[in-house]
């Protein structure tokens, strides 16, 4: 460890809530902090701050000040390695521009508002660090991914943190977590129902800490969980008990047996209430049996949209959106009465989802932009520059002319990503060095294998990891006759569970593909709805609103920090093909489609036609070059 990382380290652990003791100790710490930052980050001790500072003047600040109760939470999930924030200048990306750096001052001088007001302000959250840029799964070769770029989370004072399912798809991830990562938090990374088994060994035990008690600075107690939904599709070595089970535990009932002032429930689950994957009413019922009135508070995650639900008048659930898009608020004003003799009234709550960036950071905290950046958080901003540099993040593949997205363009259309891959990309990348290349052929691709959108101008590494992540092979069948290949495609599209990233997605999760679709789907299904399709009144598009998310949640009042004009949103099939080739509908071509299809493709094809019965000796490697490879392929021979 470093002389720096040593003071951080002491830094985050003085500055938690249960042990601030002031803001003159943290002053003290943050001055000596200052003498070996520049030294760590970079040679010139100077960090571009370009791409904030120079935001476009689209970016709104927030509609009014957060409302403070005595209880007040800072809340992040599903963040999946965002940490440099959201760096194009195409709407709405300067919404979210913050890097971790910037919210680490955020939290620093939120930390002493909450010390002005003699309230308690508590950071938690709720899973899902891993799997989503460059910076979590852009490791050399042999390194564990993440291992890096997730300990910059430990230099924040974080109260309390749950574990997500993307810590459990690398056993040498949730290894790390395990030894590295969890133990950095003395008990507050909580993992109540999942366990990891050791090298070596039979036993099995938890990853973290399965509940937690302690006390704020203003001196509540708190009981806290963390739960991870029934998740199936853990890596070997790791174990998800399913929360109907957990709740019936001894250690369960132990833990929730004594009141306190309040249970703060933190897990990777959502929390809407028509959610399949909502098991946070088996908790709050089984603790409602015998505190009926005590304040509950809920933490959720793993949908990535931003939602809010009370189960009752004296409880609140949030959910903060994804990849750093959203900071969530929730704070009560408690009463101190969990006696029905004492005859308790509902709790007034408030809840508020921030875009994270320094205009808004600066209007919450009301500090001037000549002040805002805290040395611990320039020492990050600078530190996730070095990690992007050293991971070969900033190679740029070539410039793309315009901006592609996955569904604020209709599709097909030359602002589609899913035209692009499908028409464009995976034909050229596919062709280069194949000796199949001059056969026509018909292309078939999920479009769920584009995760992100790609904006206009530089396209780096980094935007290809996040734009396409899947390392998938692609298959193919030859001399298919045009005619049944194209009836192949719209049998997929018919299927109302599609083969691997889809076909399980609406029961249980029964693999990472799975799980992954099923998230895309509630994400796309809450676009539609703030598209247009809700109450449109609350937002009149004025000509001084930018896009942005547009929230309706089940929970009173707007939730919105900064309004907005939704973002257009335009259906599109499940499966998106090529070109189709200029030959006639009896010609045989190959046939090419994603590997995780083989099944579905053999079985259609089968019903389709009867000239012949395929099966897997009918199936050969089309290209060497994988699916999450394309995009710089086809960039850097077209993009420059």
């Amino acid at each position: 460890m470093t002389g720096l990382e040593h003071w951080i380290t002491v830094w985050a652990e003085k500055t938690r809530a249960s042990t601030i003791p002031g803001v003159k100790v943290m002053s003290a710490v943050v001055q000596v902090l200052s003498a070996f930052s520049v030294v760590y980050a970079c040679s010139d001790g100077n960090y571009d701050y370009s791409h904030h500072s120079s935001l476009p003047s689209t970016v709104n600040p927030p509609s009014h000040p957060l409302e403070w109760g005595d209880i007040n939470i800072i809340h992040t999930t599903d963040s999946h390695g965002w940490l440099l924030g959201h760096q194009k200048l195409s709407s709405p990306e300067p919404n979210y521009s913050a890097d971790l750096g910037e919210f680490a001052s955020f939290v620093t001088h939120m930390k002493e508002l909450a010390l002005k007001k003699d309230v308690d302000l508590l950071l938690v959250d709720s899973g899902d660090l891993h799997d989503g840029t460059g910076l979590t799964d852009g490791d050399p070769a042999g390194g564990v991914n993440g291992q890096e770029a997730i300990p910059f989370f430990t230099k924040l004072p974080y109260d309390l943190l749950a574990i997500g399912n993307h810590e459990l798809y690398n056993y040498s991830v949730t290894l790390d977590v395990y030894r590295n990562f969890a133990p950095k938090f003395k008990g507050r990374y909580l993992t109540s129902n999942v366990n990891i088994t050791l090298p070596g060994s039979n036993t099995s035990v938890p990853i973290g800490n399965r509940y937690a008690k302690f006390r704020t600075r203003k001196g509540r107690k708190v009981t806290s969980l963390g739960v991870l939904f029934d998740f199936t599709a853990s890596i070997n070595g790791t174990s998800v008990q399913k929360v109907a089970d957990m709740i019936n535990e001894t250690w369960f009932f132990e833990a929730i047996k004594e009141e306190p002032d309040l249970f703060l429930l933190a897990g990777h689950m959502p929390v809407g209430k028509e959610d399949s994957l909502d098991k946070w009413p088996l908790v709050f019922n089984a603790i409602r049996t015998l505190h009926p009135y005590t304040p509950i508070l809920i933490l959720g995650g793993h949908t990535h949209i931003r939602d809010c639900a009370q189960y009752d008048g004296r409880s609140m659930a949030l959910e903060s959106g994804r990849y750093m898009e959203t900071i969530g608020w929730l704070s009560a004003k408690l009463d101190g009465k969990t006696k029905k003799s004492q005859d308790p009234k509902d709790i007034v709550f408030s809840r508020r989802y921030l875009d994270p960036n320094r205009v808004t950071y600066k209007y919450h905290t009301g500090i001037k932009d000549s002040k805002f950046d805290t040395t611990l958080g320039m020492f990050i901003s600078r530190s996730l520059k070095v990690l992007a540099e050293k991971f070969g993040l900033n190679f740029v593949y070539g410039t793309a002319p315009h901006d592609y997205t996955i569904y604020q363009s209709p599709y097909p259309s030359e602002g589609s990503l899913l035209s692009l891959f499908s028409e464009k990309v995976l034909p050229y990348a596919l062709s280069v060095n194949n000796t199949r290349s001059k056969v026509p052929n018909l292309i078939i691709v999920s479009a769920s294998s584009q995760r992100f959108d790609i904006y206009a101008g530089s396209f780096t590494k980094n935007d290809q990891l996040t734009a396409s992540f899947y390392p998938d092979r692609f298959l193919y069948i030859p001399e298919v006759r045009l005619s049944d290949a194209k009836k192949v495609v719209s049998a997929l599209n018919g299927l109302s569970n599609p083969p691997a990233r889809r076909q399980s997605s609406r029961q249980m999760q029964g693999s990472k593909e799975d799980d992954l679709q099923y998230v895309g789907e509630k994400y796309h299904a809450w676009f539609w709805d703030m598209n247009g399709h809700n109450d449109v009144e609350r937002y009149v598009t004025t000509r001084s609103q930018t896009l942005g998310y547009v929230t309706k949640d089940s929970c009173p009042g707007i939730g919105d920090d900064t309004l907005h004009a939704p973002l257009a949103y335009y259906t599109f099939p499940k499966f998106v093909h090529s070109d189709v080739p200029d030959v006639p509908e009896n010609a045989p071509i190959d046939l090419v489609f994603i590997n995780y299809i083989e099944a579905s493709v053999l079985t259609f094809l089968n019903k389709v036609q009867t000239v012949k019965v395929y099966d897997s000796s009918d199936i050969r490697l089309y290209s060497q070059v994988l699916a999450n490879e394309a995009l710089g392929i086809y960039a850097q021979a077209l993009w420059n």
